[in-house]
C-alpha cells in the first residue's frame, strides 16, 4: 500500500503518552514525508522527557534534507533546559513548509503548544494521538479518553486522528497490533475521531487484515539502537 501523507494538514501535531512510540512515529513520518514534499521541518517540543527525543536523530534527519528544530541551545541532548527555539516560528509561518511537532507525553508537556495556538486553525492542522495499548495509562478506553481530554483542555486544540502504535519493540506481533486496534476502534467510536494510521514494523504489516481501519504505516526502529 502506498501512503499519501500529503492529504494530512500542513501542520501535524504528534502527541502520545510516554513509551507510546510517539517520537519513533514522528521521525519515521518525517522521513516518509520528505520523499513527497520538498520542505519538511520536525520540531522537537518535548521539554519534559530527557530520553528518546527526536533531536537525538538530528544528524540523520538533516542529512535527508529535513529541518530539525529543538531547544534554544540546539540539539545538545546533555542540556535539559525547558527553552524552545524561536526558530520554530519560521516553518509555522511558511505556507510552503510541512511541519511536524513532536510534543511531550502528557498535559504538562503539551503546555508548550499553547503559545502557538494561533497557527492551529480548524481545518489547517492535524493533531494525531499515538495509542499504545501496552502502556499503563492508555491500556483501556477511559485511560485514552482521559489522556486526550487532558491535552485538548490544556492546549485548546482538538485531536483529529488516532494512531495505533501498540508494540513490544522488536518482539511486536500482528496479535499485539490487533489488540491495540480493538482499543483504537473503541476510542474512535466513542469520540468520533478517525483512525488515521496503524503503525508497526514492516515485517508485521504483511500479517495485518487488508480491511484494517486506518492506513498501515511501516516503520523502522530508528530511535533505539540495535542493542536496546
Amino acid at each position: 500500500m502506498t501512503l499519501d501523507l500529503k492529504k494530512d494538514k500542513r501542520i501535524r501535531i504528534i502527541i502520545g503518552h510516554y513509551g507510546s512510540g510517539k517520537t519513533e512515529f514522528a521521525v519515521n513520518y518525517a522521513l516518509a514525508l520528505k520523499k513527497e514534499m520538498p520542505k519538511v521541518a520536525l520540531c522537537d517540543l518535548d521539554i519534559v522527557n530527557p530520553y528518546f527525543r527526536s533531536r537525538e536523530k538530528a544528524s540523520l534527519l538533516e542529512t535527508d534534507g529535513i529541518t530539525v528544530i529543538s531547544g534554544a541551545f540546539g540539539h545538545q541532548t546533555n542540556l535539559d533546559l525547558p527553552m524552545l527555539s524561536p526558530s520554530i516560528l519560521a516553518p509555522l509561518q511558511d505556507d510552503e513548509s510541512q511541519v511536524i511537532l513532536d510534543v511531550g507525553g502528557d498535559a504538562v508537556g503539551a503546555r508548550v503548544l499553547a503559545r502557538y495556538t494561533a497557527y492551529f486553525k480548524p481545518g489547517e492542522y492535524d493533531m494525531f494521538c499515538v495509542i499504545n495499548a501496552y502502556r499503563e495509562q492508555t491500556q483501556d478506553l477511559m485511560g485514552v479518553i482521559s489522556h486526550i481530554k487532558n491535552i485538548e483542555d490544556t492546549v485548546g486544540v482538538k485531536v483529529t486522528g488516532l494512531i495505533n502504535n501498540t508494540h513490544l519493540l522488536r518482539e511486536t506481533s500482528a496479535e499485539d497490533v490487533m489488540k491495540g486496534q480493538a482499543l483504537a476502534v473503541e476510542v474512535s467510536k466513542k469520540l468520533n475521531i478517525p483512525i488515521r494510521y496503524v503503525s508497526t514494523l514492516e515485517k508485521v504489516t504483511h500479517q495485518l487484515p487488508s480491511d484494517i481501519e486506518g492506513d498501515v504505516f511501516a516503520i523502522k526502529m530508528i530511535m533505539r539502537e540495535d542493542w536496546m
